[in-house]
Parts: structure tokens; sequence; C-alpha cells
């Protein structure tokens, strides 16, 4: 077909169209080619895999011999998955996050504080006040189970865990006793025996008694609550300063200027003049006791 070639230098048919291009045509082949490839490949070894012993038929799948075996792999995969949950839960992170997650609230600066500043900032205090706890933990647990495997104790895992959560579980009732949020445990406690149908068990005597699933959430609870009471104490002067500033405002008549806008300088002054980066850090480690 002719071909001709107007002025402004783009090639059209004779009927007037544009010439199809080639590029896209062996990109398909191309894509096409590979797909088949790579089903030639699966269907391959799907056929070596049927002729050594029909491994891929659904009887095979579910028996106890391949179960046994990736069974563990999936337990396994499934607690590595929520350890990062259960050490969040059993320190105070939430506590310190809370609080200052409410203070850039306060201050009214969501995009000066990105998320990630606060969670690192939260994650840090965490390891200075939790450290100790969990180089105890270390010590008496899991140091002494692992010297097992080359002989020098006789520790089991049976007995290695009890030790490893003792000084967590500890942590976890003086945080609980400290703030008063004791109504909390025996809430949950009294709710899993009703599940449990243990209703006629004899009360714990002390936390000692009270199951780590118990103990836990009630932890997390009494942990959101302290994070919301620091939380309101650090929001009130904030609050008075938007207070002063509507009214000022709106007594010069100047209703289109916006109040927050207007008290962010002067809460950001207040802050700075007070140390306040400094004194939120030192008060909530004060707080953990």
């Amino acid at each position: 077909m002719k071909v001709n070639r107007p002025a402004n230098g783009r090639w059209l048919m004779a009927d007037g169209r544009y010439p199809n291009s080639t590029r896209p045509e062996s990109t398909t082949r191309f894509g096409i080619r590979s797909v088949t490839c790579l089903a030639t490949l699966v269907l391959s070894e799907s056929v070596s895999l049927a002729a050594e012993g029909s491994v891929l038929e659904p009887s095979n799948l579910v028996s106890p011999q391949t179960l046994s075996t990736s069974l563990p792999w999936l337990i396994g995969a499934t607690v590595l998955s929520i350890v990062p949950a259960v050490l969040l839960m059993s320190t105070c992170f939430v506590r310190f996050s809370v609080v200052l997650g409410l203070l850039r609230q306060a201050l009214g600066t969501p995009q000066v504080l990105p998320n990630q500043v606060l969670m690192a900032l939260s994650m840090f205090l965490t390891f200075t006040v939790i450290t100790p706890v969990w180089q105890e933990s270390y010590e008496t647990g899991w140091k002494p189970y692992a010297q097992s495997a080359d002989g020098l104790t006789a520790a089991t895992f049976e007995e290695a865990l009890p030790k490893m959560l003792a000084p967590i579980r500890n942590f976890m009732s003086n945080q609980i006793e400290t703030a008063g949020n004791t109504d909390g445990v025996w809430m949950l406690l009294d709710l899993q025996r009703q599940r449990a149908g243990e209703t006629d068990t004899s009360e714990p005597q002390d936390y000692d008694d009270v199951p780590t699933t118990v103990l836990l959430p009630a932890f997390l609870l009494s942990e959101l609550k302290i994070g919301f009471l620091i939380g309101f104490k650090l929001f009130l002067p904030f609050l008075v300063i938007d207070f002063v500033i509507a009214s000022v405002l709106t007594a010069l008549g100047l209703t289109t200027l916006t109040p927050s806008t207007v008290a962010l300088p002067f809460k950001l002054l207040l802050f700075v003049l007070i140390d306040g980066w400094f004194l939120t850090a030192g008060m909530l480690l004060a707080s953990v006791h």
C-alpha cells in the first residue's frame, strides 16, 4: 500500500490513516511467548511430581505425614507474626503513643509531627523503661534454657517459660496496682470463668494466680486509661489558649480569621518556653513505676 508523507513530517497511508506501529505487536508476542514458557515449566514440574508419588492429590496433601511437617512451620509463622503485638501489649508503648498523639492534637500540628516521629519517640522511651525488665527475664529464664543445649544446665522449656514471664507479669501487675485499675482484672477474670463454666473456683489471692490471658488485656486497658488521663491534663493549657484567642478575635470583629491558625504561634511559643518536650518525656518516664 502506498504511504505518503505530509508536510508535518508524519507518515500517512493512502487512505489518510496513520500506519500501525509494530512495537505493540512485538511486545504482545513476547508476553505470550513468556507466559507459554512459564506454563510449560509449571506443567512439566507438576507431571514430574505426580509421577514420583502423586504428591498433588488432595488425599496426600492432608495426610498425617504431610501435615506433621507443614503444621510446625505454619504455627511458627503465626507465632512470629503476633510477637510484636504481644510485646507492645506488655509494655508502656500504648501509654506513650496515646499521650504524644493527644499532645500533637492539642498543639494543632498534625503535619509538623508525623506518625513516624511520634512512634519512634514512643518506642525509644519504651525501651528505656522496659529494658531492665527484659534483661531480668533473659537472665532468669532464657539464659538457663539456652545453656541447657550445651549441657551446662538441665532446664526445659516448660520450666523456663514461667521464669521468663515472671518479670513481665510483675511489671504489668505493678502498673495496674499503682494506677488503681484492679477492677478491670476481676471483670475480665469473671467473664473468662463464666465462658469456661468455672463458677465454683476460688478467688485468686494475688496477681500470681491471675492467668496471663487475663493480665494482658487488663494491662492494656489500664495503659489506655492512664494515657488518656495524662493527655487530658496536657490538653487543658492549649485549650485555654484557643478559648482566649477565639474570644479576642470575636471581640475585635475578626471573624474571618481561624482561631486555631492564630493560636498556633502562641501554643508553640508556650511549649518552647517551658521546654515542653523534655517535660513531657520526663513526665512519661516518671509515670511508670
